[in-house]
């Protein structure tokens, strides 16, 4: 399907629920990451490698990502999601979302590249070996990719966060929509109102783990970084 000038391979519609909004009634960012999350497994499971993963002893690993929000829609209106991949690059698949109005406008975008890795030694596999063409082609290059996050300038706050069960997903470590929850909590207190959030995925969070999360600021832009004891989690950056 065409959509604002460029080919995607699957959508939906989905409407703005008053749980997804901030105070001032707009998707928060870790709504959009939510959604971003159920329309890539929607996606792959339409062609039969996504709930397949577990019995093949293969899980997706999101690895970075990058939110670019324009105009964020309001609770109550409804939006139409696409996504597509967009090929591969040495050992990272990358997949490519966009949110419209019905009218088509776009009003946010994102990209995100992943690590298919064996769920039980945790190695990376190459995704051109297990993906059908038409989900992944391996020619193809993302025009875009998110960018490596490295948190830099003055240290704002320091808060700790003991990991529960309802921040696990299905593999029982934290979920990668959680951590953008975490960070967003400590940008708002901060008084910024973001346009752009790029996450890198470092390490995994599991139970009861105790997660030290740092709030930076340099030239207007922030970064949250996690870290349990020295061990970083995950870097992201705000503006």
């Amino acid at each position: 399907m065409k959509v604002n000038g460029q080919d995607f391979q699957f959508g939906m519609e989905a409407e703005v629920h008053s749980f997804q909004v901030s105070p001032e009634g707009k998707i928060s960012t870790y709504a959009l990451a939510d959604w971003f999350q159920e329309i890539a497994w929607r996606h792959a499971n339409s062609a039969g490698f996504g709930t397949n993963l577990s019995e093949n002893h293969q899980m997706w690993a999101l690895a970075r990502l990058a939110i670019k929000a324009e105009k964020r829609p309001a609770w109550g209106e409804t939006m139409k999601i696409y996504t597509a991949g967009r090929g591969v690059n040495k050992i990272f698949a990358f997949r490519e979302f966009l949110l419209t109005d019905l009218d088509g406008n776009p009003l946010v975008t994102g990209m995100s590249s992943w690590l298919l890795l064996d769920s039980v030694s945790k190695r990376p596999q190459r995704p051109e070996s297990v993906l059908p063409k038409e989900l992944f082609d391996p020619e193809l290059k993302p025009m875009w990719e998110p960018e490596k996050v490295q948190a830099q300038g003055e240290i704002k706050n320091q808060i700790h966060i003991q990991v529960k069960p309802s921040d696990l997903d299905l593999n029982r470590h934290v979920n990668n929509t959680i951590y953008i929850r975490w960070a967003e909590d400590l940008i708002i207190q901060a008084g910024l109102e973001p346009k752009f959030c790029g996450i890198n995925y470092l390490s995994e969070c599991h139970l009861n783990d105790e997660v030290t999360l740092e709030l930076f600021e340099s030239e207007g832009d922030f970064f949250v970084e996690g870290k349990v004891k020295e061990k970083r989690v995950f870097s992201s950056h705000w503006a």
